[in-house]
């Protein structure tokens, strides 16, 4: 009975053992194992930090790309408001040639079509403050 003892003493300070490793974990793990868990853990530090950088950059861009889409805006409004200003001396210079054309046809046209004209009188030398109206007499024709 003693060996029997002995063994249920023994088999219970096993089961406690190793119910008491389960519960604290082990920490013990093969340098291989080791080795590439140090690896993957440099490997992630690495890729975080890729991250880290790659989300910077793409906050930058975005950032750019913001700024640049409110200057093409401002741009095209620039744009619109210059064309409509180009369309409107455009007419304005189509409106002033029609007038230059009509005023080079005008004058070419009234010579022909011209009375004769009478000399002008000649104006005598006198002093402006005493000037007397002077009476011109028309020759009258006879039949």
């Amino acid at each position: 009975m003693q060996m029997r003892s002995r063994r249920a003493v023994m088999g219970w300070s096993m089961l406690g053992f190793s119910s008491l490793l389960l519960l604290a974990g082990c920490d013990f793990w093969p340098p291989a194992l080791q080795a590439q868990i140090e690896q993957l853990h440099a490997e992630a530090q690495q890729a975080a930090a890729d991250k880290a950088l790659l989300q910077n950059q793409l906050n930058a861009a975005n950032k750019a790309k913001e700024e640049l889409q409110i200057r093409v805006e401002d741009l095209t409004r620039v744009n619109k408001e210059k064309s409509a200003m180009i369309a409107n001396l455009e007419h304005t210079i189509a409106a002033a040639r029609e007038r230059a054309v009509k005023a080079v046809k005008a004058p070419a046209a009234k010579p022909a079509v011209k009375k004769p004209v009478k000399p002008a009188p000649k104006a005598s030398v006198k002093s402006p403050a005493k000037s007397s109206p002077v009476k011109k007499f028309k020759p009258t024709q006879h039949r």
